[in-house]
């Protein structure tokens, strides 16, 4: 009788030359070495082969990449990049190991300590709500009653006739 334990066994294959498009959320272990266009959810761990390309976040117990994701990788456990990886999106973990050679492009929270792991997790995704709204996006400045909005080049030579010049000095 065979025994399977989560932590070993691969419980599913994306395999080289697959393509999956969409979201999906596995129970156990994963091992990806095709494409992945979605995000993977997953209770166990995950393996990004080599070959693997990867366009969406991942969320597991732990994570080893030796392919390319372009997404946010969260794993509590651990994170592995190896050197053949590029991960561009930022990586939440408690411990980070990371070859030479390593393309990593975003934000990484790598504590070991849980308190200050979870001050340091809250504190970015505020930061990254707040940065995500368009609250700053309808921000207009004025000098002089004049708007600076979408004509910026009219405002320009509209300020300069109001010095007296036109290369922006006043006389």
């Amino acid at each position: 009788m065979a025994i399977f334990n989560d932590e070993s066994s691969i419980n599913s294959i994306i395999g080289r030359g697959s393509t999956i498009r969409g979201d999906m959320k596995i129970n156990g272990f994963m091992s990806i070495d095709g494409d992945l266009d979605g995000n993977l959810e997953t209770t166990g761990n995950v393996i990004v082969g080599r070959n693997a390309r990867i366009n969406g976040n991942i969320t597991a117990k732990s994570v080893t990449v030796s392919g390319i994701v372009k997404g946010n990788i969260v794993a509590p456990e651990s994170v592995k990049l190896l050197s053949t990886c590029a991960v561009i999106g930022d990586v939440q973990t408690h411990s980070l190991q990371a070859d030479e050679n390593v393309i990593l492009h975003g934000h990484c929270i790598s504590l070991s300590d849980e308190a200050l792991y979870e001050e340091s997790v809250s504190s970015w995704q505020d930061t990254q709500a707040i940065s995500s709204r368009s609250i700053l996006q309808n921000i207009h400045i004025s000098l002089d009653n004049t708007m600076f909005s979408h004509d910026v080049t009219q405002n320009i030579s509209a300020m300069r006739e109001r010095s007296g010049g036109s290369d922006g000095k006043r006389k």
